[in-house]
């Protein structure tokens, strides 16, 4: 059974960083990512990270350049690093993760469809 529990979110004003961390209960077969989801919009493909150290990274063009995914395989632990956080950026922040068994060391998740669990959310939100 997989387990996905997120830390990490808050308040902040705009231009400010916060860090998200997932603990996991699956192996490093997995490839693993973030979703989010604001009020009365579907939930969104944020950043995904594939099989391997340190792992291919890709990004939602809306948070290139200032989000940054990693893992760390041994602790079992995924992290979202954001910094110049916008208020566009507030929502219900998700870990997800899909079994990658087999893949490519090139692929990464980019797409919500490519995840089969995700966990219960941690909220940010991001005032002007």
């Amino acid at each position: 059974q997989v387990h996905l529990t997120e830390s990490g979110g808050g308040s902040v004003q705009a231009g400010e960083s916060l860090r998200l961390s997932c603990t996991t209960s699956v192996d490093s077969t997995y490839c693993l990512g973030w979703l989010r989801q604001s009020p009365n919009k579907e939930r969104e493909w944020v950043a995904g990270i594939g099989l391997g150290v340190p792992g291919t990274t890709r990004y939602a063009d809306s948070v290139k350049g200032r989000f940054t995914i990693s893992k760390d395989d041994a602790k079992h632990t995924l992290y979202l690093q954001m910094n110049n956080l916008k208020p566009e950026d507030t929502a219900m922040y998700y870990c997800a993760a899909a079994s990658c068994f087999g893949a490519l060391s090139s692929f990464a998740p980019s797409s919500t469809r490519n995840f089969r669990y995700w966990g219960q959310g941690t909220q940010v939100t991001v005032s002007s």
